[in-house]
């Protein structure tokens, strides 16, 4: 019996002994300087719109893929990419599952990850046979982004319908509706849903907000497009949203009370490491029109003085 207690006697001497080690970690953890929240710098493919889907081409032939766009970004020390749907054969449709795994298997081979994708749809038309068949349409592309491995499925909220200029409310109703839906699908296939303010419904943080706290999903957030804030000061705003955002559209201009503006991006990387996000933050270069474009050239040089912003 006087063993048995000497035993256990030292256990329990042994296990508070362990748990003050421990709790003088945590506490000597938390007194230590915060750790830098890890962001990746990714590619948004909408940057090659036009090659991949022919537009503007000859004979409106597409001259990129989605296998040769990887190529290009890997040569590039690219990341990440955000495989927009509208680029995979047969879109709207979903593409087989061959193609949708040949695309993973590549990507993976060349040490890129698939940061998300997305489709076109509109969740804020008075339509309710359009607003369901979008849904519908979301969630086919929700299981493909699963298969993908892509984390988040970009969503739009919808233009404001006609006639509804002043009933912002009823609109949003709608189109918040049609988030559950897709957010709850989202769940249960292991994607978030990321909601764009695309300078449609969603203009303001407030509007973003307003959505989010109506949805009420942790399988739904924000995809921050910095360009796309129609307000005075689009930084305020990108930095409200933050807290609600699963990923980005970064930019090469916001728009000001006069029009685009280019992108302030040293005051844009104070903000995201203030906030202390962690996650990926695809860049976006949109063709202005009657200006030359090359994204071979263009996305390098952005995400060069992106990233240098984000080092300083």
């Amino acid at each position: 019996m006087n063993h048995t207690f000497k035993i256990v006697r030292f256990a329990w001497i042994t296990f508070v002994w362990i748990g003050l080690s421990l709790n003088s970690s945590v506490a000597q953890y938390k007194k230590a300087a915060p750790i830098q929240a890890p962001v990746k710098l990714a590619l948004n493919a909408y940057s090659f719109n036009d090659l991949l889907t022919g537009n503007g081409q000859k004979d409106n032939t597409p001259v990129l893929t989605l296998p040769s766009l990887l190529d290009w970004c890997a040569s590039q020390n690219i990341a990440a990419i955000d495989l927009t749907g509208y680029y995979f054969p047969g879109y709207p449709e979903v593409p087989s599952d061959e193609y949708i795994y040949e695309i993973k298997r590549k990507a993976f081979r060349l040490g890129i990850d698939i940061s998300g994708t997305g489709i076109r749809n509109n969740f804020a038309s008075p339509d309710p046979a359009v607003r369901a068949a979008d849904v519908e349409r979301a969630k086919k592309w929700i299981v493909v982004a699963s298969k993908l491995g892509a984390p988040v499925i970009r969503l739009f909220a919808g233009e404001i319908p006609k006639g509804y200029e002043h009933k912002w409310d009823e609109a949003a109703g709608w189109m918040i509706d049609c988030f559950k839906e897709c957010a709850s699908f989202g769940e249960q296939h292991g994607v978030i849903i990321g909601i764009q303010n695309h300078g449609d419904m969603l203009q303001t943080a407030d509007q973003c907000i307003k959505v989010m706290k109506a949805v009420n999903s942790k399988w739904a957030g924000i995809i921050l497009d910095i360009g796309s804030f129609r307000v005075a000061d689009p930084y305020i705003d990108i930095e409200a949203v933050i807290p609600y955002s699963v990923n980005w559209q970064v930019k090469e201009s916001v728009y000001g009370p006069e029009g685009p503006v280019k992108t302030d991006f040293k005051r844009l990387s104070e903000i995201i490491k203030r906030s202390g996000y962690r996650g990926y933050l695809p860049v976006e270069t949109l063709q202005v029109k009657g200006v030359p474009y090359n994204p071979f050239e263009g996305v390098p040089i952005l995400m060069q003085e992106f990233s240098a912003a984000l080092k300083n």
